[in-house]
């Protein structure tokens, strides 16, 4: 039996497709569209989920939507109405869409797929939670489901149990965990829906000044982790922008404007922030654990991809293990949906086996044969080595070993916002000039963000102060004592941003300034060829760590085909790109003149 899940229209749309409970892949759609977070119809998602699992619409089962579209409007209306006459643009604006489209979901999917069976409607914060408990090594667990709005619930937290679901309590419209972090992310000059994780990432930069003020004026925060926002101060109920003038007064001037230079302003704004956010998810978890009595805690909504807040539940709070759904935003809610009609619509029974959770290390996405990249290679005139397979991660070990930076195409493409070993871009955690290097001269983005490491889940204590798998790279530790670099007074004093270039250990181009990392552990069981890649780095060099960061640029999706790759290889300043078993030297290949055209390589849909 097959079931689609779906999700789209605000943003991050994709699709996921399940046989008899166990998933058969899963995308985003700006994967396919090269939009990134692409909100539209996933057509291109569904097409790849449908031809991966070799069937037609017309053999599924069920369709699940992740939210309920109806329920949504009627928040919308509401709330436009509260606020009448103000926000009438952003209505003006927002209306035609709904009447279009959002409000037709069974017709357009009609339309789109020619389906006419059963379409099923979780609730949006169901989905989130369906997406972090089904899958999930636990027979059973407590759930805690954390982002910008759903329906009309923020947060939720309730129990999972076999094949059942109970949402306990919620949060709603317009108090926001998500919407919150939106707004300081609009503030300080970054894009709302995309960028929150660089303001997490700015966060060690700064001082927690502004703490206090936001206990003060903008939230008032609850023993159990319950809150309401003073809407005095934020306009996203009815107007075009997150903040308002109040916002501004309250700190000292206008909102950063976007590419502007970095002021200390924004640094404490982003750590300030960052600190009542995790103290937030550490009451909300505390009040969960006594309301639930559980010792596994399961995380899901776009919060949950706050990995230094995951990292301090993790060492914190009082759960014993915490799993987070990889795709913990809105792309997620598809694969929850196409779980919840297996398990809580359709009652079938749920067993976990072992420690191991059912997402398959989130590699659900389209992957290409070497006879597929090989003839792309050859019609494109690539020059290129082909390896073999047992080669492979020597060879690969030593050009990281030399410092040079690596494009790594292999196997399916991962399911989430992660690259996690199958679309990367690799290097030397070990150099101080490769978190420069790759982000100036590679990713073309801000010098201020980290880079995560890859390192195998046999040596991870050694390296990092954790005791556990992180396989989708959404928990930060720190660094182990012995590996960590003193600083001299010196360094100490410096400010802000000139702390950048400071090596905080011996693997420095993976170590933040506050000497932390956001890990993968890579294990034999989930990517083979990639745990053996690492294994050869460490044998040659002693270190069992690599950089691992998306293979795109700023701005763009990560690449899906190899076309994509290989136009990404030859407009940034990559050394190396390996596809397959093919190996291909920059300084082999001719002058791109154009980005290769993917249709001229193989048709997807």
């Amino acid at each position: 039996m097959y079931t689609l899940g779906i999700s789209c229209f605000y943003h991050d749309a994709a699709a996921a497709l399940i046989k008899d409970g166990a998933i058969v892949a899963c995308a985003q759609e700006e994967r396919f569209t090269r939009k990134k977070h692409d909100f539209s119809f996933p057509s291109h998602a569904i097409a790849y989920c449908l031809k991966e699992a070799g069937i037609t619409a017309e053999q599924l089962s069920y369709v699940a939507f992740y939210d309920k579209p109806l329920l949504k409007f009627e928040r919308i209306l509401e709330t436009y109405l509260a606020y009448a006459p103000r926000g009438i643009s952003s209505f003006m604006m927002a209306m035609p869409l709904w009447l279009k489209e959002k409000l037709w979901i069974p017709s357009l999917i009609a339309d789109e797929l020619g389906y006419d069976g059963t379409l099923i409607f979780p609730e949006h914060h169901e989905s989130h939670a369906a997406s972090a408990f089904y899958p999930s090594p636990y027979p059973r667990a407590a759930f805690l489901t954390m982002d910008g709005v759903g329906e009309w619930a923020t947060t939720s937290y309730g129990l999972g149990e076999g094949n059942t679901l109970q949402i306990l309590g919620e949060l709603n419209f317009p108090h926001s965990l998500g919407l919150l972090y939106s707004a300081f992310t609009y503030f300080t000059g970054f894009k709302v829906n995309s960028a929150e994780y660089k303001v997490m990432g700015l966060a060690p930069y700064g001082e927690p000044r502004y703490v206090q003020t936001i206990y003060d004026h903008l939230i008032d925060l609850k023993e159990d982790g319950s809150f309401k926002m003073n809407m005095k101060y934020f306009n996203y109920c009815a107007g075009l922008t997150m903040t308002n003038d109040h916002f501004a007064r309250l700190f000292g001037g206008p909102a950063r404007e976007q590419e502007a230079i970095l002021t200390q302003r924004e640094m404490d704004l982003a750590r300030s922030l960052q600190e009542v956010t995790e103290e937030i998810m550490l009451r909300m978890a505390r009040h969960v654990h006594k309301e639930t009595g559980e010792k596994n805690l399961v995380l899901a909504g776009g919060v949950a991809l706050n990995c230094v807040g995951n990292g301090r539940l993790l060492r914190e709070g009082p759960f014993e293990n915490i799993w987070i759904q990889p795709a913990a935003g809105d792309a997620g809610g598809a694969l929850g949906a196409a779980l919840f009609v297996w398990y809580r619509y359709l009652g079938n029974p749920r067993s976990v086996h072992g420690t191991a959770d059912a997402q398959h290390g989130s590699y659900l996405g389209p992957e290409f044969s070497d006879e597929e990249i090989e003839r792309f290679l050859k019609m494109n005139e690539v020059v290129f080595t082909r390896l073999p397979r047992e080669q492979l991660p020597d060879a690969v070990a030593d050009l990281i070993a030399s410092e040079h930076v690596v494009g790594w195409f292999q196997g399916r493409m991962e399911f989430g916002p992660r690259a996690l070993g199958g679309r990367s871009i690799l290097g030397d955690a070990r150099s101080p000039r490769m978190q420069s290097v790759m982000n100036l001269k590679i990713k073309y983005r801000e010098s201020f963000r980290p880079f995560a490491p890859s390192v195998l889940e046999e040596h991870v204590s050694e390296v990092f102060q954790i005791d556990r798998a992180s396989p989708y790279m959404l928990l930060v530790a720190p660094v182990v004592e012995d590996r960590k670099v003193a600083m001299t007074q010196e360094q100490d004093r410096l400010f802000g941003i000139e702390k950048l270039n400071i090596a905080r250990s011996d693997i420095p181009a993976v170590t933040h300034i506050d000497y932390s990392a956001r890990i993968q552990t890579v294990s034999q069981q989930d990517n083979p060829l990639y745990h053996e890649l690492i294994s050869a780095f460490y044998r040659k060099t002693g270190c069992p760590v690599i950089i691992n960061t998306s293979f795109n640029v700023r701005g763009e999706p990560i690449v899906c085909r190899p076309s994509e790759a290989y136009t990404c290889f030859m407009r940034t300043e990559m050394d190396y790109l390996v596809m397959g078993s093919f190996l291909m030297a920059k300084a082999n290949q001719k002058k791109l003149e154009h980005d290769v055209d993917w249709k001229k390589e193989f048709e997807l849909d």
